[in-house]
């Protein structure tokens, strides 16, 4: 990979103006504005033995330990039977709050505030300098520079291979403080901050050093309790920043070959790999090859993007189910009840900024879009809170999924911290000094750029995302190369107009156009880009679509929790866009239909369905008209032929739209062909019903304008055989004249469905495969789940004598249908059934039905913390539809939702915990009761 062509702007140097990002933004400012500092430092001083001034520290993960626990040295800890341990993790959630405060002293949008946040970095850095002072004054410790809010024992535990459960992630706690300092330093200009990290980074080096490959190897390869966060990129960091190279030497300590080796090679072992604990190290391997030009960083980082950019990312832009990564190419297929980690997509977006950095690749930028649209901004909540960083642990992709919002003191509170007081890092991006005059703008976001450098400054109007297109106010001299992004989104054209006079430009969805000219200050640049509805299949199967405007992605907000059904096929223009009413309420939905969509960056808290099953009945396209102004919206043009299906499960109208749509009408009209002979050599279609399909296709007003005249994806008119024509020519002459446009439609309705019925199926067979029909006794629950056993009744006809027809549930053998209802228990079964006629042709029909009937049950254990406190977990399983929560309530206390085990002050009376569960389902345990026992 060459030099670095582009970089971003410094933080300072853009001012975001009014959009839904500074209502994420404007949120967090509060919290960093109002957090108390001395809260950030209790679990620090608390270990180095210094007074804490009475604040009590975040809580959550960030929370004191275990009233008997030690600041254990190196050799000190008395083992796990003795040593009563919690919150092992603590000390992170800190670290990311200064890199908070330091970015968003850095970024504020006035300057009062900015005073506020640097004196809070500073109090911050002065309080961990005191504690690094304090620890390294007890003797306790094997170096200096250590700083921790817990013993150095963890370390050394880790260094024995201890599992998670013993300890946590110590060196993933090291690395969140480091790189807090770093970015007081880089942001803040706290000089103290640097040296504290430095000795933090001698120490690292004096523990990882000593120790053979094999040993790390291990270390760095066990599930949680060796992840190590992005320690070999703050190291090279230091490097940089000291001069002192021995810090890349301690950044390689950190290797962990076996992926290195393998994913440089081209080789996929990321199945099963805990996500977050490898995402991070990327951007480390990416600067240790910076540092040392060993290309195996380099070529690992690139493939693994490969392996997770797009076969293994949902549509919102994050990976991952349970925070594991699932098999390449599933996504569809790994979609379970906690997917996307807030975290990792904190971490893909670091990287892909610093791979188009490297690059100038657009399709980096496109998923920074995607991500930093949908996931990171929707995964703040949209409330105030004074304590509480509001933001997702996991923003799952599962029907009827919630938001897990809160998390104080987890790592995705921590990473929540800084995602939103930076949205600006990544808006523009400039030529490396000393390269060509480059200015490239990546993501149409309501700005000012100031490039004090070039003497250049960009004032960017948009109401993105809800805009498709932005206004520019360059005020610049000379020759400059301006790159406008085209989004991956864009359909149906894109124009450029300079100072009102339109530009030719090629504008390809997923490229940069490039305007290079002399500028003079006030010049106005205008991007018009179609702001269109897409309907879009994951890779992995073309019946799960999400509805994405856009940029945005769109969720349909409903209490089921399976699959939500939409037919789409009527809508459908040429290019794969959807041509449909799509009304804007007040409250910020939209309606089509009878679904209530939301964007992803909402920041609701409502059930939501992001993936929607296709369950397009019939064969039917869009109406003439389809997409051409007042005619939008014609009557479909419906074969009335069933959209059958394949065995793999891929309909008529999955296989015809499985590339997203078309170039032009003849390419269309062959595709239907096409699918038509695949159909019927199947079986699946007869030849007449074929004819119909093909008719309906004929006169169809797919790819045709409001006149019946085809026309290409990009708009320009063509003939019934695929010969480009003017339309502007044809509108001046029907202009006006009904009868004329008519007459056109008429011809070219008649030309096509010839064409199309001189190539169309022979009618080797009389009729099709039988029809199938699976009727339920009755409708489910709300949730989509079915509470009491499930009855279908299966039926079938034939054209060819009487059929035979049988049923498989799940894997299980195939049996008659018969008469009676077949009679479904728990569980989520695929009800698959074959009807075969006296010609051998058959069809499957694929139903899913859910069935929960009972439950979660919760067991409740309490743990004494001293005499006045005690610990209670809450667990709760349901092997059927899962565990959707947990309310519990005591003395005093309102019903909470369970996240993480909680602790209660024993008082000198018992204590009564009523707590119950709720499956996916819709199913509600009865309340329970846990006492608990006076203090003492």
């Amino acid at each position: 990979m060459p030099e670095p062509i582009a970089e971003p702007f410094p933080l300072d140097a853009v001012t975001l103006h009014d959009s839904v990002f500074t209502r994420a933004r404007d949120q967090m400012l509060h919290l960093a504005r109002v957090y108390p500092v001395d809260r950030l430092l209790a679990v620090f001083r608390a270990n180095a033995g210094l007074d804490t001034r009475g604040a009590l520290p975040p809580g959550g993960w960030e929370d004191f330990g275990h009233p008997d626990e030690q600041a254990w040295g190196p050799d000190e800890y008395p083992g796990r039977e003795a040593a009563p341990t919690a919150n092992l993790l603590r000390g992170h959630y800190a670290g990311h709050f200064l890199s908070m405060l330091a970015l968003a002293h850095a970024g504020a949008p006035e300057a009062g505030l900015k005073a506020a946040l640097k004196g809070k970095v500073d109090e911050m850095v002065e309080g961990l300098r005191e504690v690094q002072e304090a620890l390294a004054a007890s003797g306790r410790y094997s170096h200096p520079g250590f700083l921790a809010a817990y013993g150095e024992w963890q370390f050394s535990r880790l260094e024995g291979l201890a599992p998670y459960g013993e300890i946590w992630a110590p060196y993933y706690t090291c690395h969140k403080i480091m790189a807090g300092l770093l970015d007081a330093y880089r942001h803040a200009g706290s000089r103290t901050a640097l040296e504290i990290a430095a000795g933090m980074g001698r120490w690292v080096h004096g523990r990882l050093s000593v120790l053979s490959a094999d040993q790390r190897r291990d270390m760095w390869a066990l599930y949680i309790a060796g992840e190590a966060g992005g320690m070999n990129e703050v190291l090279c960091d230091l490097a940089v920043l000291t001069g002192d190279k021995q810090f890349v030497e301690t950044a390689r300590l950190f290797d962990l070959d076996s992926l290195l080796d393998a994913t440089a090679s081209g080789r996929d072992v990321l199945d099963g790999m805990h996500a977050n604990q490898h995402a991070a190290t990327l951007l480390g391997y990416l600067a240790l090859h910076d540092l040392t030009g060993e290309a195996r960083y380099l070529d690992a980082v690139v493939n693994i993007w490969d392996m997770l950019v797009p076969g293994r990312t949902y549509a919102h832009g994050g990976s991952g189910e349970n925070e594991l990564w699932g098999p390449a190419g599933a996504v569809a297929g790994d979609i379970g009840n906690r997917n996307a980690e807030t975290c990792v997509t904190y971490n893909m977006l670091k990287l892909a900024r610093a791979l188009f950095g490297r690059t100038g690749d657009p399709r980096y930028a496109d998923y920074y879009e995607r991500a930093v649209t949908n996931q990171v901004l929707g995964s703040r909540h949209d409330v105030d809170s004074d304590d509480s960083p509001e933001v997702t642990y996991m923003f799952p992709v599962n029907p009827g999924a919630l938001r897990e919002y809160d998390n104080v003191g987890t790592c995705c509170g921590g990473t929540g911290l800084e995602n939103h007081v930076k949205y600006q890092d990544s808006v523009y991006f400039r030529s490396v000094r000393g390269g060509e005059r480059a200015l490239w703008v990546n993501l149409y976001v309501a700005s000012t750029l100031r490039w004090a450098e070039q003497d250049v400054r960009v004032v960017q109007e948009t109401a993105y995302p809800l805009e498709g297109g932005s206004r520019l106010l360059v005020d610049a001299t000379g020759d400059l190369d301006l790159r406008l992004r085209v989004p991956g989104w864009v359909a149906g054209g894109c124009t450029v107009t300079v100072d009102g006079s339109p530009v030719a430009v090629d504008a390809v969805p997923g490229q940069y156009i490039s305007l290079r000219r002399d500028w003079v200050p006030g010049t106005v640049v205008e991007i018009s880009m179609p702001l269109a509805l897409r309907e879009v299949p994951a890779p992995d199967d073309a019946s799960l679509v999400t509805l994405e405007l856009g940029p945005t992605v769109l969720l349909a907000r409903s209490a089921a929790t399976t699959w939500l059904p939409v037919a789409a096929a009527t809508w459908r223009r040429l290019d794969g866009t959807l041509d449909v009413p799509l009304n804007r309420a007040d409250d910020g939905t939209w309606r089509l239909g009878d679904l209530v969509l939301e964007p992803a960056w909402s920041g609701s808290d409502a059930r939501y369905h992001m993936y929607l099953r296709r369950t397009d009945a019939r064969i039917a396209f869009a109406g003439a008209g389809a997409g051409a102004g007042p005619d939008a919206g014609a009557e479909p043009a419906d074969s009335g032929v069933p959209n059958v299906a394949r065995r793999d499960g891929g309909t008529f109208l999955d296989v015809l739209w499985s590339d997203g749509g078309f170039a032009s009408r003849p390419e269309f009209l062959r595709a239907v062909l096409r699918t038509a002979h695949e159909f019927v050599g199947l079986g699946l279609l007869s030849a007449a019903e074929a004819r119909d399909v093909l008719r309906a296709a004929a006169r169809s007003g797919v790819g045709r304008d409001a006149r019946g005249v085809g026309r290409d994806a990009r708009g320009v008119g063509r003939d019934a055989r695929g010969v480009g024509r003017d339309t502007r020519d044809v509108g001046s002459i029907a202009d006006g004249a009904e009868a004329a446009r008519e007459e056109v439609s008429r011809e070219e309705n008649a030309r096509e469905e010839a064409t199309l019925l001189a190539e169309a199926p022979a009618a080797v067979l009389t009729g099709s495969a039988p029809r199938v029909e699976v009727v339920p006794s009755k409708m489910p629950s709300v949730t989509g789940w079915y509470h009491q056993p499930a009855e279908l009744t299966v039926t079938a006809r034939a054209d060819a004598g009487e059929p035979t027809v049988e049923v498989r549930v799940d894997d299980g053998p195939w049996q008659p249908a018969g008469a009676k209802p077949l009679r479904l228990g728990d569980g989520v079964h695929t009800v698959t059934v074959r009807a075969v006629d006296s010609e051998e042709r058959e069809r499957h029909v694929v139903r899913e039905v859910s069935v929960d009937t009972t439950p979660p049950v919760t067991t409740a254990t309490a743990r004494r913390l001293g005499p006045r406190g005690v610990e209670i977990n809450l667990a709760a399983t349901d092997d059927v539809s899962g565990v959707d929560s947990i309310r519990w309530k005591g003395p005093d206390t309102f019903w909470a939702t369970f996240r993480e085990p909680f602790t209660r002050a024993l008082g000198d009376e018992p204590q009564v915990i009523e707590f119950t569960a709720t499956d996916r389902a819709g199913n509600e345990e009865p309340i329970r009761t846990l006492e608990l026992p006076p203090a003492g």
